[in-house]
Parts: structure tokens; sequence; C-alpha cells
């Protein structure tokens, strides 16, 4: 297996086909990843994060009502002929840059059965490449990005790649976990078995599975055999999970995350990605640093 010729990953899959109940009513017409984080949405900062990753590829797994992630990356001539008159360059490169940013298509997943299935839809787009898989709801600080490793550790294994972090052991109960042993390839584990959501004293450890994966197309017939499982969903991670014990695989790694992650579909995590990345940009960060003392201080008077 190591003397294989292996294909370079150049497609990223962002799945965003879900409803966004987490956000009612702002998502009863407007989809969960068009909530702006300062002034752009949510799916931009993960296209970007595909992107800056190597991969312009992009493939998007929507339903019904999530027309605007379209209308988003696409050409607006009248809006942009209107800045262009105006004089106004800089919110004009600004909506250029979405719509340039990467070749995007779109295919729909009709029946919300899991992301197991979602990624199944991506088949036909990805073939038999590795691929990159990117959730919608989750946001990773650009100072500190994990897709670069993932990439590496794929080339150089063959395998599927997830990405991890540490969480307290009694949360562990909200992600799927992982059981890992160490290995010789730089910047990764090896993962030996996953756990959809367990009980934090059955728990193989604290290491969450968090949403940036990067898959070999090994994944395909394994979902294509997965049957549906918690929520009566197919589960990417019982099909990973499968992966990882068939000694017939190239296996399944985990690369730890250390950095900030929101979690936009989260009400708190959300106002917290807002602030953050107000907070460090140049226009907005002075001002709003200086209110969020003085409002803080109040709070505490």
């Amino acid at each position: 297996m190591d003397n294989e010729q292996r294909t370079a990953v150049r497609k990223a899959v962002i799945p965003v086909a879900g409803l966004g109940t987490r956000f009612l009513p702002a998502t009863k017409a407007t989809p969960k990843e068009m909530l702006p984080v300062v002034d752009k949405p949510a799916i931009q900062y993960v296209v970007e994060e595909a992107v800056d990753a190597g991969l312009k590829d992009v493939l998007m797994i929507t339903g019904r009502n999530k027309r605007p992630l379209e209308d988003h990356f696409d050409r607006v001539d009248g809006l942009e002929r209107t800045l262009a008159k105006k004089g106004d360059e800089e919110k004009l490169a600004a909506v250029q840059h979405a719509s340039e940013l990467a070749d995007i298509h779109y295919v729909r997943q009709g029946d919300p059965l899991g992301l197991g299935h979602a990624v199944l839809k991506a088949e036909l787009h990805v073939r038999d490449e590795p691929f990159a898989v990117l959730l919608g709801d989750d946001l990773i600080d650009e100072r500190n990005p994990i897709l670069p490793t993932m990439i590496r550790v794929q080339e150089a294994t063959g395998g599927s790649v997830v990405a991890l972090m540490e969480v307290p052991p009694e949360t562990i109960n909200l992600y799927g976990c992982a059981a890992v042993e160490q290995t010789d390839v730089e910047g990764a584990v090896r993962i030996t078995g996953l756990v959809e959501k367990p009980d934090p004293a059955d728990a193989p450890s604290n290491l969450a599975i968090i949403g940036r994966y990067v898959l070999s197309p090994e994944i395909f017939p394994v979902l294509h055999e997965t049957k549906p499982g918690r929520g009566d969903e197919i589960q990417l991670t019982d099909a990973l999970e499968a992966l990882a014990q068939d000694p017939d695989s190239h296996g399944v790694y985990g690369v730890v995350f250390s950095g900030d992650r929101y979690d936009t579909g989260d009400k708190l995590s959300y106002l917290k990605a807002v602030i953050t990345i107000a907070g460090r940009r140049d226009d907005l960060g002075e001002d709003l640093n200086a209110w969020l003392a003085d409002y803080v201080a109040d709070r505490r008077a």
C-alpha cells in the first residue's frame, strides 16, 4: 500500500440540507448557513476555508429552500453595475469575491436521511478520488487551519481522516467519540473505534469528532451497506467505524485540533463567533472591544 500512487485531494463537499431548527424563527425563510457572521454569511467562511486549503472544486449538498446559497455565490450584474457607477470599489470587490471563490456545484439530497446519506449524494461528482467534507455549522479559526494537515495525512496514508477535539469528559455524550492509538504518521493518531454520543462512563476517550473530514473513496461502498442507525439516519460515523475495523482498508486516522471552533448552529457559540471575528477586524475591533469592556464593567457594577 505504501508504494501505490495516490490521487491528490482536490474536491470539497459541504452538506447544507439541514433545516436549522435551533435558530427558528430566524431560519423559517432564511437558510441557517446564510445567517451573517459580521458581514458575510456563515457558509462563505466555510467555502473560503476549503479554497485556502487548495480545494476549489466545491459540491454543496442542498435541500428545499436553499436557493439563497446559490444566489449568494452567483453573479449579480445589476448590483455590480450600481456599485461600479457609485465608485464603491470596496463593496464591489467583496460582492465579486464571493462569486469568484470556487467552482461550486449543487445537488439536492432529497430525503433527509443523515450525514452519511448526504455524503453518498456526492459519489457521482467525487468518483474515485479522496475528498474533504466540511460541515457548514462549524467555523474554524483561520489562524489555525486544520484541513492542510488532514489532507497531508490522507495523502500519506490513503485512508480517511477525521478532525478530533478534546472536550470535557462530561460533555462527550454530545459528540461522536474516538478510540485512538499512536502512529508513526506525523500529526496523526490512528482511530481504532468510533462511538456516536456515548455515555461519559463508557466513552473510550474525550476526543470528539468535529465537522471536518478528508475521506477516501473507500467510504462509498461502505455507506451503501450502512443501515440507518441513531435517529433512523445513515450515520457517517458508523461507516467510518466499519472502515476502522476492516484490516483490508487503508484505515481511519485522526488529527487533533487545538484552535478555536464555533458551532454556528448553537446560539451562544454563534454570538461568540460574531464577537470574536468582529473584535479582530481592523475596521471594527478597536471600537467593539472598547464597548465590550464598558458593557462588562457596567454589568458587574
